[in-house]
């Protein structure tokens, strides 16, 4: 529904520190891609034709949704981008910085379902994130929280959406 996904509890404050944790597998080698490569968002665009300008602009302003933030942050975890990461992080539950584990690689997004977008103040987005750490399969499900900040749709939190 509707109504449980603005006003999150505190509770989630340890989810978030998880959440920083698990990140991408490049920490001084970032990847580059270009049009040739598809986007790791898993919509089947190219990369500068789908959440590539999203990344250059540090953000996901008018005519955007949710789901657009939500698919660019994956792929800047994907891509190690901390810059735009901490740029759609709301500034109340900002953290300093993100880490990208060695141990971790980013695989493919599912989105099951995202709410908001047009002149919504607020959104949210449930995913499923798969990754591996140490090559074993694992899964991040995850209902985020996103409000619009300055026009642009940022992260606000996450909760795990079997534990409701």
């Amino acid at each position: 529904g509707q109504g449980h996904h603005s006003n999150l509890p505190a509770a989630n404050q340890q989810h978030l520190r998880c959440d920083v944790t698990l990140k991408a597998e490049m920490t001084s080698a970032r990847i580059h891609l270009d049009d040739s490569d598809s986007c790791p968002c898993g919509r089947g665009r190219g990369y500068r034709r789908c959440c590539g300008p999203l990344h250059a602009a540090g953000g996901a302003g008018l005519g955007t949704t949710p789901e657009d933030t939500m698919r660019a942050r994956f792929s800047a975890y994907v891509l190690a981008d901390e810059s735009f990461l901490l740029a759609t992080w709301h500034p109340d539950t900002r953290p300093n910085g993100v880490s990208f584990p060695d141990d971790v690689t980013w695989e493919t997004l599912e989105v099951i379902e995202a709410a908001g977008g047009g002149l919504d103040a607020h959104g949210a987005v449930e995913f499923k994130a798969r990754f591996r750490r140490n090559d074993a399969p694992l899964e991040l499900h995850e209902l985020s929280a996103f409000e619009r900040v300055d026009g642009k749709w940022v992260y606000v939190s996450g909760s795990d959406p079997d534990q409701a």
